[in-house]
């Protein structure tokens, strides 16, 4: 018999997954990022978003001593938010859960790097994105997404 889906728990659980999947995924770019070459000091795109949303706000960008811990809120607010939609989602739909998260990361990976972050104006097309920059993006959400689905399993049971 089917266990019912528990929607409350999966978005608690996918929350704080979605947070300690985060700072995986940070120590991890961390020590990947020394193995790209180096493409110029652009910001990452968390700090571009994060200066969007201050100039919204009071018209100005983040001050210069705040952009890193800005861009880090808003790395940290994403992970959580996907996290929460993936424990609620795992709770309903099983194959969400593939891989042991695989998918979900691989998903974020393409629906964000690939998408949204052009597409809002926080970082290349992907035509004009080298290969190991796609490989980057596309390891960090695949740890992003064993991490997630690891810590929501802790959390939420393997249903």
């Amino acid at each position: 018999m089917a266990q019912a889906p528990r929607p409350f728990l999966g978005l608690a659980a996918g929350i704080a997954a979605g947070l300690v999947a985060s700072a995986a995924m940070a120590a991890f770019q961390s020590q990947a990022a020394k193995l790209l070459p180096d493409e110029g000091g652009e910001d990452p795109a968390t700090v571009k978003a994060a200066d969007a949303a201050s100039k919204a706000v009071i018209g100005d960008p983040v001050p210069e001593p705040y952009r890193e811990p800005a861009g880090q809120a808003v790395h940290y607010i994403v992970g959580a938010v996907l996290g929460g939609i993936y424990g609620v989602v795992a709770e309903y739909r099983p194959e969400a859960r593939s891989g042991f998260g695989s998918a979900y990361g691989i998903a974020t990976s393409a629906l964000l790097d690939e998408g949204a972050v052009p597409a809002a104006g926080l970082g290349s097309a992907p035509q004009d994105t080298s290969l190991p920059f796609h490989a980057y993006g596309a390891a960090s959400h695949l740890v992003y997404g064993w991490v997630l689905e690891g810590v929501r399993r802790l959390l939420a049971g393997k249903r």
